[in-house]
């Protein structure tokens, strides 16, 4: 037999945080685009506009990754742990949470993840999320930054190869979150349900489905 569970996972904060990151984000990508191929795609109609809106995006998903690090680590107190991986996650995490991804979910298994609030994210996710966050989304808004002051940052631009390398990188790091964005709605769609995993994100509650038969089991060990 199996029954639902409803986990208050997401707290309000980390909701907003969320929507005004994944709409800063892809605003970037969609200006990004018609600024770096201007005669193919013209959505916000100047180039100038598409630059500003851009910019403007860029200053607010900044702020909101200062608010989200700063959030997790001085009012949650959980960063490292729900964003570092574990030894085991290592070890044998990821692999039995992709081969989850790849064949048994298909099968109709169950997730080798059980999330709680103290541990909302597979390892996979993890892993993913730490490269994101630590790693991609500080260079982004690093090159973006220079960009948006090249001449007062001329020195810095010079060092580090001239504004040809780094546009060249902003743009690469760019793709990397465009297909980021894919590959995590897609994810999200792996839960019990299609919807599952989209749920909290809007009222912080998520429905646990729970096999009882193996709950007994592990009770009695």
């Amino acid at each position: 037999m199996k029954h639902n569970e409803f986990v208050y996972m997401t707290p309000m904060p980390v909701r907003i945080w969320h929507w005004l990151n994944a709409f800063g984000i892809l605003t970037l990508c969609v200006t990004g685009l018609q600024i770096r191929f201007p005669d193919y795609i013209n959505i916000f109609g100047a180039y100038k506009a598409a630059i500003r809106l851009h910019n403007t995006a860029g200053v607010v998903v900044s702020i909101s990754y200062i608010l989200w690090l700063l959030y997790y680590l001085i009012v949650a107190k959980s960063l490292m742990k729900l964003y570092i991986p574990t030894i085991e996650d290592l070890k044998s995490g990821i692999f039995r949470q992709a081969f989850f991804y790849f064949l048994t979910y298909f099968l109709g298994k169950p997730n080798p993840h059980h999330s709680t609030p103290d541990s909302k994210f597979n390892p996979m996710q993890k892993a993913a999320y730490l490269v994101i966050m630590f790693i991609l989304l500080p260079m982004v808004i690093f090159s973006g930054v220079l960009l948006m002051y090249i001449a007062p940052l001329r020195e810095v631009l010079l060092i580090l190869g001239g504004i040809k390398t780094l546009i060249g990188t902003h743009f690469l790091l760019s793709c990397c979150f465009t297909a980021f964005l894919f590959v995590h709605i897609y994810l999200a769609t792996l839960g019990h349900t299609p919807l599952a995993h989209f749920k909290p994100m809007w009222n912080g509650w998520e429905e646990e489905e729970i096999d009882d038969a193996s709950t007994e089991k592990t009770v009695g060990r």
